[in-house]
């Protein structure tokens, strides 16, 4: 297959996130910053929108194919592709966030409900329609 080659639009800043399990994370708002080029592409994103966060999950090991779900290991080992493992060979996370704050002059984004860790690589940034997503596992 072809290779493919990706660049960051930008990058996650969470304080504290210690041990903190996803349903945790995503409840505490967290900072997107992107990259100053990519400024611009900002433009009409305001508060209390909904917009769809790509997300490279760069802590997971992407030589698992097989985990136990959640981590739990009374739970039998189930493939990667049928759980919602960050564990996969292309790591890449999907979440639906509110905007808290918008800076276009900082390229910053404050938003609740990213369970993305800090440093996570964020690979794209979508409008969020419930037309398009609605049914979608993301």
């Amino acid at each position: 297959m072809e290779r493919i080659e990706l660049w960051p639009v930008g990058v996650v800043e969470r304080e504290g996130e210690g041990s903190a399990w996803w349903e945790e994370l995503a409840s505490r708002p967290c900072r997107i910053r992107v990259r100053p080029e990519l400024r611009e592409g900002l433009v009409g994103i305001e508060p209390g929108a909904k917009i769809l966060v790509l997300f490279w999950l760069h802590r997971a090991d992407r030589g698992r194919l097989l985990v136990h779900p959640r981590g739990d290991r009374t739970r039998p080992l189930r493939g990667v592709f049928s759980t919602r493992s960050p564990h996969r060979p292309n790591p890449i996370g999907a979440t639906v966030v509110k905007v808290l704050a918008v800076d276009q002059g900082q390229g910053l984004l404050i938003v609740e409900g990213l369970d993305a860790l800090d440093g996570s690589p964020v690979l794209d940034i979508k409008a969020a329609s419930p037309r398009f997503d609605e049914g979608c596992l993301i």
